[in-house]
């Protein structure tokens, strides 16, 4: 394959610096099939463990699923804020944190741990890898989402047994993400928890290390320790 052009590398480092959690904005805009397609096959391209494509991609119009999923998400929100305390808890709530019923699609990613059998290559010692592998593509399914000038949010707030119960998974399938995509009048400049404040953007230089654990001066490494110290910003 031939090597991207200085545009086409423009346009990934805008994808992923513009890619936002969209909980809102949604608008009424439906998503062509065709465009659809092209997210789920990005998505499907992603990186597997032992090259065993783990995923299964449930996608929902249904306003009867969506609605019974909503009911979960206030569900489990509400439980959530008891782990808070005030004002923090009030702010906790007050956050719009979901788009189930406002996007045009919603789209359960599963992870299937049987396919291609018990023996997948790479995933004997580290188990997780099949976890991982699913979050793969569904980074890769936002980052085209958001190519497509199509607004992604990822529902975490949600019981995984409500999910298996509605959506008829079998036992052994595991939902990893239930997501929400659709036009958007704007995608914000900032992520929204940053924008309120919640929790702040750490700085490249505060989670790279040289060599070892919390290490963050290496000589060997001076050239691009000085480059993480200016923390550019390449949108």
């Amino acid at each position: 394959m031939s090597e991207f052009t200085e545009d086409e590398k423009k346009g990934f480092y805008k994808a992923v610096y513009s890619r936002r959690d969209v909980r809102s904005h949604f608008i009424s805009k439906p998503i062509k099939n065709e465009i659809l397609s092209k997210i789920l096959n990005a998505a499907h391209h992603a990186p597997s463990v032992g090259f065993s494509q783990p995923w299964n991609f449930i996608l929902i119009k249904d306003d009867l699923t969506k609605k019974k999923i909503k009911e979960s998400f206030e569900i489990e929100k509400e439980k959530a804020s008891h782990h808070v305390e005030e004002p923090n808890r009030s702010k906790y709530l007050s956050f719009k944190l979901e788009g189930i019923l406002e996007s045009s699609i919603n789209i359960c990613v599963t992870y299937d741990p049987s396919k291609f059998g018990p023996f997948v290559i790479g995933r004997s010692s580290i188990p997780e890898a099949g976890l991982y592998s699913v979050c793969c593509a569904i980074q890769n399914l936002w980052l085209a989402a958001r190519t497509e000038g199509i607004g992604l949010g990822w529902v975490s707030i949600l019981s995984n047994e409500t999910l298996k119960d509605v959506l008829k998974l079998p036992e052994h399938v595991v939902p990893i993400a239930y997501l929400c995509l659709g036009y958007v009048d704007e995608f914000a400049e900032k992520p929204d928890l940053e924008k309120a404040g919640w929790l702040p953007r750490l700085e490249l230089k505060d989670v790279v290390y040289f060599e070892k654990w919390e290490e963050k001066e290496n000589s060997e490494w001076q050239e691009i320790q000085e480059m993480i110290k200016t923390n550019l910003d390449y949108a």
